[in-house]
Formats: C-alpha cells, structure tokens, sequence
C-alpha cells in the first residue's frame, strides 16, 4: 500500500523549504539547485522528488534539462490554510492590546 505525502510534512524540512524559496524566484535545474546546498546530489534528488510528489513543485522538460517550478496553486492551498490561525492571531493580539491599553489608562489617572 502506498502511503501519500502529507504536504506539512514535506515543507517541515529546513531543505526543502530552501528549494521552494530557491524556485519561488525562478525555475531551476536540479544541478543549479544542487549547487546551493552541502548535500549530496543524490539527497537534493529526492528533497525535489518528495516535493514533485506532493505537488508544490513541477518539472519541465525543456530541450535536454529538466527545470523545476513552484506550483502557485498548492502554494495558495497552504496560506488557506494558514489564515485560518491568521485570523484567530490577530485576533487574540487585538484584544491583548485593547486590554493593555484599558490597563495603561488606570495606571495614568
């Protein structure tokens, strides 16, 4: 039985979130990328297919490189759901300040 990637999961590694950023500019080949990074080739390899494999980057074949590309749409699915916390956050700060404020203003009078 195979088990599919959690896309959290793959953007939990400090690597991958690099590639991602990397690409976030523009598409890169996996040597180009390689090149950024300590690793091996063989383990920038599979941080791009882990990647690949939950969607939030793409491989195009141009002539005879390959280049790989951020997937804006799964991109726009994590900060989805991001905002949801996003909103509850600010919030909770809003209310935290409004108390602070209440706060400060009896210590004045």
């Amino acid at each position: 039985m195979e088990t599919r990637r959690d896309i959290f999961q793959a953007i939990a590694d400090p690597t991958r979130r690099s590639i991602i950023a990397l690409i976030a500019i523009q598409a890169m080949t996996p040597n180009a990328i390689a090149e950024h990074f300590e690793s091996s080739r063989q383990a920038i390899s599979k941080h791009l297919r882990i990647l690949t494999e939950c969607e939030i980057i793409k491989s195009e074949q141009k002539g005879r490189e390959i280049y790989y590309q951020l997937e804006l749409d799964k991109m726009k699915e994590i900060d989805q759901w991001i905002e949801q916390f996003r909103k509850i956050w600010e919030t909770r700060f809003n209310q935290l300040d409004d108390l602070l404020g209440n706060l400060k203003n009896k210590n004045n009078e």
